[in-house]
């Protein structure tokens, strides 16, 4: 888990004393749900990409926005992944069910402004996020101060950068993501890695899509560096703090 280092203050939701808790949510503090997964990033990063971005934008964005962290969900669904060694993924039903209960128990907490920023972008990840969101936006939809819930990864602001300052092919354990982590956690890069462009078939559902990237990388890590990777978290974190200032309105 990333650190804060605010001396002041906590930015961890679970590090509030029962009436701190009690006092956020009656100040109406917005909460960041940050999710990952434990997934393959090729043979120069981490398991854990997708959770250390994630929590490293949602403190970011905490620190500026004034907001708390939940702490994070490190497990996630990954399909086109699974068959490659370290990947651990759990069931689009398990996800679901496990992000519905999470986001109730909040708002049984009082926490009406919630938003969830995940790491990992998995199509079928992203939609087990959002239909927890919707079951639990549903079930408040008569209440007179309904709940607001917000679903994003951070790479749908750290690809808005494809195709202008990067290679518009750029994806999985390549450029942007490799930079990131070279600015987040530098200790935990393994190796340079290896670029690969992989040819994915674009409709056929295969059982074995790792065939077609055997390296685990889809993009350039090899172009990488901090400097980039401390732009783009700008970028991201930047972008973030402007939907919880939506949440807040």
């Amino acid at each position: 888990m990333c650190a804060d280092l605010s001396k002041n203050r906590t930015l961890w939701f679970d590090e509030l004393s029962m009436p701190e808790a009690e006092k956020a949510a009656e100040e109406g503090k917005v909460v960041i749900i940050p999710c990952g997964s434990i997934e393959e990033h090729g043979g120069h990063l981490p398991l854990c990409t997708d959770s250390i971005q994630a929590e490293y934008v949602a403190l970011g964005v905490a620190r500026k926005a004034g907001c708390l962290v939940a702490p994070p969900l490190r497990y996630g669904l990954c399909s086109s992944t699974r068959n490659f060694p370290g990947t651990i993924t759990i069931t689009f039903d398990s996800l679901r069910s496990m992000m519905t209960d999470i986001l109730e128990d909040f708002i049984r907490n009082g926490f009406k402004r919630l938003l969830i920023i995940t790491g990992h972008a998995g199509g079928s990840h992203m939609t087990a996020l959002k239909l927890a969101a919707k079951t639990v936006v549903t079930n408040h939809m008569n209440e007179e101060d309904r709940p607001r819930i917000m679903v994003c990864s951070d790479y749908d602001f750290a690809f808005d950068l494809r195709g202008k300052e990067f290679d518009d092919r750029d994806s999985h354990a390549g450029t942007i993501e490799t930079s990131r982590m070279m600015a987040i956690r530098s200790d935990l890069i393994k190796a340079k890695g290896k670029r690969n462009y992989p040819d994915l078939p674009r409709f056929e559902v295969v059982p074995d899509p790792e065939r077609y990237f055997p390296s685990g990388v889809m993009g350039d890590p090899t172009v990488a560096s901090s400097e980039k990777g401390q732009k783009i978290n700008a970028y991201v974190i930047e972008q973030i703090v402007k939907l919880v200032k939506e949440l807040e309105q």
